[in-house]
């Protein structure tokens, strides 16, 4: 069950790993770019599966147990051991939120700039993917649910994987 697709683990892992770059020095982003940085596009159809994770004060304590998990975790950590895990943390909560169709705006850089030189590896990817469904189990979030949230941030994937 911990087992997706290297297109969803490299999307999540994208998602985290990314937004510890976000943390660095970030230029200020034009509209245009702005409008790109969406990591994903909201999808309407994602509203009852929002709920399912319990809106956004649900996703805001599955991120926090996701960012535990994370620290706990050696392959993962270096990734967010001197990055503002508080910042990262409210990103992803917005991010997870748009995808899923909730009353959030995602303000961050898109996935290939912000992972550009990271190094990131398919095994960075699969150890954040199942850091994250850890998370979503212990939530209670539905296996259908979760799967909904990874297929929409499975196509990142691509501008993720540097390595």
């Amino acid at each position: 069950m911990l087992k997706h697709s290297l297109a969803a683990a490299a999307l999540i892992a994208g998602l985290l790993i990314s937004h510890h770059a976000l943390a660095q020095d970030a230029p200020a982003k034009s509209d245009q770019s702005a409008t790109e940085a969406a990591s994903a596009p909201r999808d309407p159809a994602l509203k009852p599966v929002f709920d399912e994770f319990g809106g956004k004060p649900g996703l805001v304590t599955l991120v926090n147990d996701f960012m535990d998990n994370l620290m706990a975790d050696p392959v993962t950590r270096p990734f967010f051991a001197n990055a503002d895990r508080e910042h990262i943390k409210k990103e992803l909560v917005d991010q997870f939120c748009v995808i899923l169709d909730g009353p959030c705006t995602y303000t961050g850089r898109d996935m290939a700039s912000v992972h550009k030189g990271m190094g990131v590896n398919r095994t960075n990817f699969n150890a954040l993917v199942e850091d994250l469904q850890t998370a979503m189990n212990k939530h209670g979030i539905p296996f259908r649910a979760q799967n909904k949230l990874l297929a929409k941030l499975a196509p990142m994937h691509h501008v993720i994987i540097t390595r």
